[in-house]
């Protein structure tokens, strides 16, 4: 049973609109290679340079932060949800 991914707003172009997208990777890491696989571009907005995921991003398995978690390594098990969430700042 595959993992799912809400995609967030701004990203949905690069993933044809679809708000949720089925992911098979056993980590966090394995997740976002494979949505680069299927949606070249979505990476680079998730992850800096050297691999980390980006500041202003925040990913939550099960509503819980990677960060407070094992981050990239963060493992996933069968029906686990993905959400990526672009921070936002206002003033």
């Amino acid at each position: 049973m595959p993992k799912k991914v809400r995609i967030p707003t701004p990203l949905r172009k690069l993933t044809n609109n679809e708000e949720l997208v089925e992911v098979n990777g056993a980590t966090i890491a394995e997740a976002i290679t494979e949505l680069q696989t299927r949606y070249p571009g979505i990476q680079e907005r998730l992850v800096d340079e050297k691999g980390e995921v980006r500041r202003f991003v925040n990913v939550y398995v099960n509503e819980e932060d990677i960060r407070f978690l094992k981050n990239q390594s963060t493992p996933l098990k069968d029906g686990d949800e993905i959400s990526i969430i672009p921070a936002i700042a206002g003033g």
